[in-house]
This record gives C-alpha cells, structure tokens and sequence, in this order.
C-alpha cells in the first residue's frame, strides 16, 4: 500500500487513522479527502508529515474528483460519514447523501480501477442487545439499525458487498464499538461530559445512565483497519472491538473523579429516541485469523490520557463549545 486515499482524514477516527498511518508506515502516501463539514477540522492534521501527506478539500459524491484521486492509489479507506445520533434524527438528509450516495460514488471509482477498498462501518447496524443479554455481535449478527444513521451506514454496508460479489471489487468492511481519544468532536459522548466540564457547565446524562457501549481508543482501531487492509481476506467483514463494556453513567462518574467533581454532579435529560440500550462486539475472528490485538487496554488510562488532552488543547475546541450546547438545547425543546 505505497499511496492510499482517506476519506473523512481531517474527523476524529480518520485523522487519528492518519497520524497512525504516517508514524507507522514509512513507505505509505497519503491522500486525504474531506468536506470540512462541522465534524471535520483542518487542525487535526497539524504535525502530519506534509511530504508524504496530501490534503484534498472535496465531496466523496464529486464523481469527477474522486475519479481522479483513485487513479492514482493503491488503495482507499473510507472513514467519511454523518455519524452523529442526535443530529440523524432531526434531519435525516445529509445522512442519506454522505453515507449511501458517497459509498456508492467511492465504489464505482474502485469498480473502475481496481483499487484496494476499505469501508469502515459501526456496530450500531446491528441494533442493541439487551443489558442482560450475554451475548456480543458478531459477523454473523443481523442487520436491525435502529436510528436513520444506523440505517443508512447498514446500507452503505450492503452497497459494499454487492459490489464485490457483482463486480469483483476488491473490498473488506469494519464495524467497530465506540471510539474514544483525542481530536473527537465535542458533540459526542465523552468529550462532552469533559468539555462541560472544563466550561463550568453541568454535564448530561441520558435517561437512566445505564446504555452500554463498548469502548475502544481510537489508536486500536487504526492499527486493526491496517491489518485488515494488508492482510484481510476480500469481500470479508470483521468486527474490531477490546472488550470495554461500560455503562455511559460508570464512564461519566469516571470522568467526574479524575476530574475532581462528585459522582452525581451531573443532570439527568431525557432520553433520545430510539436508544439503544447495549452494544457488545466479538472480535475473535480478527484476533484469531489476522493476530490483531489491543493495545490499551487499561481504559481508565486511557480515558485519563483524553481528558488531559481537552485540558491542553482548550484552543481546538473552545470556539465551537458554545454553538454546541446550542444546538442540543434547541433540540431538547
């Protein structure tokens, strides 16, 4: 893979997926390809190796530009999406836009010449398990997406392996638990309830605080989408996950200690629509066929590592805390 493509380079996952990339894989150039829309930020890139990294301000549904770039790749990884909950439910537009007609338009690139292709998809199209359910989603778990983003990334999936069963086009997916980490947007779970803090703001919580997501630092899911991209068997899924169930009121009360706030200090909001109560991913078939593992595995450490990182980079979020907090006021109405 000595040039691949990354769309949605400058969001949260794939600009961390960036940074990996460059500090990993010497020979490799990058091309990364982003709208700038709110979620992505030219910032994030900042200390990337400019000589190897090539940043492209376009649309993944500009036929004409993404044929150009495919061109001349090895490969692509697609990390571009609308992925935020909250905003799919008031407006479900841009969701279809971005997540199936951009899929489509990569795809047909791919179709074309022949390019290596990645899609990296969530854990949410598989619906929710039951908090008292033992089980975890695997490959062989069916599609039940529960809100219009998981409904529109299911079918990005399923665009995905049409096309490689049709054409031939050389394609691996992902779906992958909840990221956490530096550069993630403030509208998400976590830095949220950071950011609200540093803010002097009451941080919010969910109906009652008991929603399980499985946790994962964002640096594991780079390295996993790397071993999938070199070794992965084509037209095959594989789910990415490190064993890191956690209900959102442990993590937010993990939160309040390192940061010195009491336990409770924080208030209870309704819940959004549709929520999903419990996501929980097997990832053996990637540990067991590809011998990927995780390497934080200490979420605590982890989650300590994030917070000091919103702490010293106040300057990269501090601007759109406002307008943030806005909006979900708004929404709350």
């Amino acid at each position: 893979m000595k040039s691949i493509i990354v769309t949605g380079g400058a969001g949260f996952i794939g600009s961390n997926f960036v940074h990996w990339v460059l500090d990993n894989k010497p020979d490799t150039q990058v091309t990364v390809l982003d709208a700038l829309t709110y979620a992505g930020n030219r910032e994030n890139l900042l200390g990337c190796d400019e000589a190897r990294m090539r940043f492209v301000h376009g649309d993944i549904c500009d036929v004409d530009l993404v044929d150009g770039l495919f061109a001349e790749a090895d490969a692509c990884v697609h990390f571009a999406a609308e992925s935020h909950n909250d905003n799919s439910i008031a407006d479900p537009s841009p969701f279809l836009r971005t997540n199936v007609q951009g899929t489509f338009t990569l795809l047909e690139a791919a179709r074309k010449h022949g390019t290596r292709f990645h899609h990296i998809s969530t854990d949410e199209v598989y619906g929710d398990l039951a908090l008292d359910d033992p089980k975890r989603f695997t490959e062989e778990s069916p599609y039940r997406p529960s809100s219009p983003y998981s409904s529109t990334k299911a079918a990005s999936d399923h665009l995905v392996r049409a096309w490689y069963r049709t054409y031939g086009v050389p394609v691996t997916l992902s779906n992958c638990s909840n990221n956490y980490g530096p550069r993630q947007h403030i509208e998400k779970f976590i830095p949220r309830q950071i950011t609200n803090i540093l803010s002097g703001l009451r941080p919010k919580l969910y109906g009652d605080g008991r929603n399980v997501r499985d946790w994962i630092h964002v640096d594991d899911h780079s390295s996993a989408v790397w071993t999938i991209l070199e070794n992965g068997a084509l037209g095959e899924t594989y789910l990415i996950g490190a064993d890191g169930e956690r209900s959102n009121i442990d993590v937010l009360r993990s939160i309040l200690e390192v940061m010195g706030r009491g336990a409770d200090d924080f208030d209870w909001v309704k819940d959004r629509p549709g929520h999903d109560r419990r996501y929980a991913i097997d990832s053996s078939k990637l540990r067991r066929d590809l011998g990927w593992s995780p390497e934080h595995t200490n979420f605590d450490e982890g989650l300590r590592q994030t917070i000091q990182w919103y702490i010293d980079n106040e300057s990269w979020w501090r601007s759109e805390k406002e307008a943030t907090e806005a909006k979900y006021a708004a929404s709350a109405q």
